[in-house]
């Protein structure tokens, strides 16, 4: 028995108790009968083991997905799955399915459509291919978190019900708050910057929400937001640095987790390619013989050509595009000095799509009086925040990374709620 805490032995670990008798436990996957031999492929959370028995002393009510709880001798057998397998066993049966089940989970890959596997979600998640995926998601989280507290970076938490839009905009579900009406926060935006005037840098992984109309394969309702936030900037380039530095090991981080070294990693260029907002609009006007000139933002079209642009330049999976229209970033980003119509922006695309927006954020108060009046915005709900810059708050910015959809470009899935364990989007709210 493992001695941590009496949890059974895990099938990566067996090699290391060959001639022992151990316990095991899992989910039976699949009985072949060979002649006079029984074989019972057992998967647990680790991978699958084999355990090996007479006839004679076959159960017979070992049914697929019946959870399992056994004690054999660990013996080597380069044919089984690790190299070993169980002999002798003692199987007992602690819950035992007697219904046919909807998915095979057997085959290499999952073959119903999407929505079926969405149906069937906690059953279509044990199988090997979905559980790498949030294994690597898992890992991904796990690198943000290290990469940031190494540079002395807070983890935070912060409100999901707040007074007011975080974000502007009316894409935000509104919820019966007692006698009030209050919102599912779009970000963690407002907060994490009256933090910097707290800690200085700070983070938070938690849900966002947004409640925008659409049915695309690329968005969701409520997804993980990875965000950051720091002080005494110079400009948005050092967020931009620190953003480099973040993803790189991230991706390291979640490689070691890749056991069958089935993903494409990418690498991190230093420094990672830039372009000016504008200067990408006049390339991709000269390759398609139109004027895009007084475009606001980046169509996906347009992401998917610089992807392939900055690839077949610069070699690189990865390329910033800096400079974004003020009029089309939110109300606290920070204008850039020589060029007013343009912000201290950026978004973050990998292999042709935006998984990033940051930038610098405006610091003085005066300015973010000036801003909400610019664009029509009531300072009702904002109180609260727009005080901390009545105290002193240094110059700031931070970024924001999806992590379902940085999960989905990375693994090649063909669809966001792929990345998601139970997505939220115009029609699903179950399981």
């Amino acid at each position: 028995m493992d001695p941590d805490f009496g949890f059974p032995i895990l099938s990566v670990n067996l090699l290391n108790h060959i001639g022992n008798t151990v316990r095991v436990s899992g989910w039976v996957q699949r009985v072949r009968r060979l002649g006079a031999l029984t074989f019972v492929v057992v998967r647990d959370p680790a991978g699958l083991l084999q355990v090996a028995m007479d006839r004679t002393d076959e159960r017979q009510d070992l049914t697929p997905e019946s959870v399992v709880v056994i004690r054999g001798q660990v013996v080597k057998e380069p044919r089984a799955p690790g190299g070993v397998e169980l002999r002798h066993p003692d199987i007992e049966v602690v819950s035992l399915v007697e219904d046919v089940v909807p998915i095979n989970l057997y085959t290499p890959a999952l073959a119903p459509h999407l929505n079926s596997l969405l149906d069937w979600r906690p059953l279509s998640l044990r199988h090997p291919s979905q559980r790498l995926i949030f294994r690597i998601q898992a890992a991904l989280a796990q690198g943000f978190r290290e990469s940031l507290r190494e540079k002395d970076f807070v983890e935070v938490h912060t409100p999901k019900l707040i007074a007011a839009a975080s974000e502007g905009g009316a894409d935000v579900f509104p919820v019966k708050y007692f006698e009030k009406t209050a919102y599912l926060a779009q970000s963690p935006q407002l907060y994490k910057q009256m933090m910097v005037g707290v800690f200085g840098r700070v983070f938070e992984v938690g849900p966002v929400f947004r409640a925008e109309p659409h049915a695309t394969s690329r968005h969701l309702s409520e997804y993980v937001s990875l965000d950051a936030e720091m002080g005494f900037i110079d400009n948005h380039r050092t967020v931009m640095g620190v953003l480099r530095h973040v993803l790189d090991v991230m991706l390291t981080v979640a490689a070691h987790h890749d056991g069958e070294n089935s993903i494409e990693w990418p690498m991190v260029p230093d420094p990672i390619p830039s372009l000016h907002f504008s200067q990408a609009l006049q390339l991709i006007s000269k390759a398609w013989g139109e004027d895009l000139g007084k475009e606001p933002d980046l169509s996906p079209a347009c992401e998917r050509w610089l992807g392939e642009w900055a690839k077949a330049r610069f070699g690189s999976d990865f390329l910033f595009v800096e400079g974004y229209p003020t009029s089309t970033r939110p109300f606290y980003t920070a204008r850039d000095p020589e060029q007013p119509l343009y912000s201290n922006s950026f978004d973050l695309l990998f292999r042709g799509q935006e998984i990033v927006t940051g930038g610098q954020r405006l610091h003085r108060y005066p300015d973010y009086v000036a801003a909400l009046a610019e664009r029509g915005m009531s300072a009702q709900g904002l109180e609260g925040y727009l005080r901390a810059f009545q105290f002193g708050m240094p110059a700031h910015g931070g970024f924001a990374i999806g992590l379902e959809r940085l999960t989905a470009r990375l693994l090649g899935l063909s669809n966001i709620r792929e990345a998601s364990l139970f997505p939220r989007d115009r029609t699903r709210l179950t399981p």
